[in-house]
């Protein structure tokens, strides 16, 4: 660094603490007091304008809350879409069984109807 740079700083230094005591009357611990207490107020306010804090946080809270239900919305959609499909399946399934079974049976009952109608002299 400069020395000029070291001179800028120095002065700024000198002339902070001019004025905290000149605030204070005089008195160095209460200079020091009113000096903390201004340091704590301003990291409270840089801390309150990050991003992420206040208005900011909340609305990113609606935003994501809003998200995660569309997101919801269209998992529980697909889910019922595709227990619509397997149902609708399985109830084709169960018809052509059912299709399959009532055939049989007719099958089977007509080959019984020829066998007693040939022991009774039927065709």
């Amino acid at each position: 660094m400069s020395a000029r740079a070291w001179q800028v700083g120095g002065l700024a230094v000198a002339g902070g603490v001019g004025y905290y005591l000149y605030q204070a009357g005089g008195d160095p611990k209460t200079a020091q007091k009113k000096a903390e207490a201004d340091a704590n107020k301003l990291s409270h306010k840089v801390k309150d304008e990050l991003p992420g804090r206040g208005k900011e946080a909340k609305k990113d809270a609606e935003a994501a809350a809003s998200d995660i239900s569309a997101k919801a919305r269209n998992a529980a959609n697909d889910a019922k879409a595709e227990a619509d499909k397997v149902a609708s399946k399985a109830g084709t399934n169960l018809n052509a069984a059912v299709d399959q079974f009532d055939k049989s049976v007719t099958e089977g009952a007509s080959k019984a109807k020829s066998g007693i109608s040939s022991w009774l002299g039927g065709k």
